[in-house]
């Protein structure tokens, strides 16, 4: 399979860039988070594919570092600025115009930040996804679509697949099929990640419930996709990133429900993954200060 991707490069770029939403650089784990979001929507599918294929044709006209292209560093938060329109709005002519400018911005956005050596994470598509929410809502008349008005069945497995749900939350997906088809594309890429992710989007259904967000909400995984992602940054073998882990999946649990108690980003959307970006930038100053003080001492 190796060769057959050697032969089409552009594409193996793509799917390594869907990959790369939850930071696994692995051409298997795009295919199979591209195969969840087509059961979810085919337009949220193609938004991505459009959206991820305009952010990596970006970068590779403008010349962008090859490696840094071919592990899918300008895909991912183009990806995401696809399918939150897909998943926002009807998709119109307007709608698909904007997905494929928005993720050709993305790439732009994205490099300005590795350039600066500056961890972003999805910070990119966060920006691009407000502004363009924001100026939608209030200069077009396009209405929102039919996926936000879908309606969710409750069954008796929801507390079990809750912490599923959260790993497809990351990207828009609320059916359990597709959160299960990513746990197991991050798991066939890093099972630490995978199953600290898991963790992750137990603790935040848990501490979400404690502080009594509505329990519909936590059974579809919107208060444990934003755990997922932070787990998922600070995972690995060592005692300590369990430690680091946990603190970054506790701030981050606690920037999100105070974002989403307060209302305090609803005319731009919705917080998206900026609550997992700001405990991550959190817990990254606070890894360094602490590594420097110990230098230091």
């Amino acid at each position: 399979m190796n060769e057959f991707f050697k032969k089409l490069p552009f594409l193996d770029n793509i799917l390594k860039g869907i990959g790369q939403i939850m930071l696994q650089e692995n051409r298997w784990t795009g295919l199979l988070f591209l195969v969840g979001i087509f059961m979810g929507s085919w337009q949220c599918g193609v938004a991505v594919l459009l959206s991820t294929a305009a952010g990596t044709f970006t970068a590779m006209k403008l010349k962008y570092n090859q490696s840094e292209i071919n592990a899918g560093l300008y895909g991912f938060s183009a990806a995401l600025v696809g399918v939150a329109l897909a998943f926002l709005f009807e998709t119109t002519a307007l709608i698909w115009v904007l997905i494929i400018l928005g993720g050709a911005l993305a790439a732009v956005i994205q490099h300005f930040f590795i350039q600066k050596k500056i961890p972003v994470f999805t910070f990119p598509f966060i920006v691009i996804t407000w502004v363009l929410v924001f100026t939608l809502h209030h200069f077009t008349h396009i209405p929102p679509s039919a996926m936000l008005s879908a309606e969710v069945i409750p069954s008796k497995y929801d507390d079990f697949l809750t912490c599923t749900n959260g790993f497809g939350q990351v990207i828009f997906q609320g059916g359990v099929i597709s959160g299960m088809i990513f746990f197991v594309a991050v798991f066939i890429s890093s099972p630490v990640a995978a199953l600290y992710g898991l963790a992750a989007s137990i603790l935040g259904a848990g501490l979400s419930q404690f502080n009594g967000e509505p329990v519909k909400e936590i059974h579809m995984g919107l208060f444990g996709y934003n755990a997922v992602l932070s787990a998922i940054v600070f995972s690995g073998v060592k005692k300590t990133d369990g430690l680091w882990v946990l603190i970054a999946v506790v701030l981050t649990i606690i920037i999100d429900d105070f974002l989403i108690d307060n209302n305090l980003l609803s005319a731009v959307g919705g917080v998206f993954t900026f609550p997992f970006v700001a405990g991550t930038w959190i817990t990254l100053l606070l890894k360094k200060f602490l590594i420097k003080t110990n230098n230091n001492a």
